[in-house]
């Protein structure tokens, strides 16, 4: 554990945290993109089946249990006990162009040939591209409330941080995971404009607007 990786972990939950507090105070998960967040439950659940085979320490296996529950209870809250708020038609990226693209790239590109490391390496080129609905439904509408932009700035600072934490692995550890670092600079480049965006208006007190 490094100071990167931790602060990483910390703005992955609170990313969580802001967006499933946005779905419930306002009642409404109005401008969130329900296919992203059926992507990142897909991540989890295939990231972390190891929680059946495996214990590394509380810290691990409590955020685990923590990622998995909350993308399925935002997942809930979209699809079911706020759905009359969800739009639909807005959030209409085909999906199936990310998923079977990405699994067939894991099947080819892993470690290890075993069904757990399939499966991981695919949770990880899938979250690299997971945000990309999201992204697309702003652009369709043309802006996206100052809570929404405030958890797309945490989950992007969480991928941001795991770059340096993979760098201090390299230096400190010795450790190199290709798969990671390039899935990882992936994610971050996708998120390149938007942070220019949000620290150029959001932080500035305007309103967020993706060209349509």
């Amino acid at each position: 554990m490094n100071i990167f990786r931790l602060t990483g972990d910390l703005s992955h939950l609170a990313a969580i945290i802001i967006l499933l507090l946005k779905i419930w105070k306002s009642r409404s998960c109005a401008g969130i993109s329900g296919k992203s967040q059926i992507l990142f439950a897909i991540v989890f659940t295939a990231r972390y089946l190891d929680l059946l085979t495996s214990f590394v320490s509380l810290y691990n296996t409590s955020m685990k249990v923590i990622y998995i529950g909350c993308a399925y209870a935002t997942v809930y809250l979209i699809y079911a006990k706020f759905r009359a708020t969800y739009d639909g038609n807005h959030d209409s990226f085909r999906v199936e162009f990310l998923v079977v693209p990405v699994g067939g790239l894991a099947v080819l590109i892993n470690h290890t040939f075993s069904p757990l490391e399939i499966l991981w390496t695919f949770s990880i080129y899938l979250e690299s591209v997971a945000i990309l609905p999201q992204l697309f439904m702003i652009s369709k509408t043309g802006e996206a409330e100052t809570i929404t932009t405030h958890y797309l700035f945490c989950l992007g600072m969480y991928r941001a941080l795991y770059l340096f934490n993979w760098v201090w692995r390299f230096y400190f550890e010795g450790f190199f995971d290709l798969i990671a670092i390039v899935a990882g600079l992936v994610q971050t480049v996708l998120y390149c404009d938007f942070f220019y965006l949000y620290v150029t208006k959001v932080l500035k007190g305007k309103k967020l607007s993706l060209p349509a």
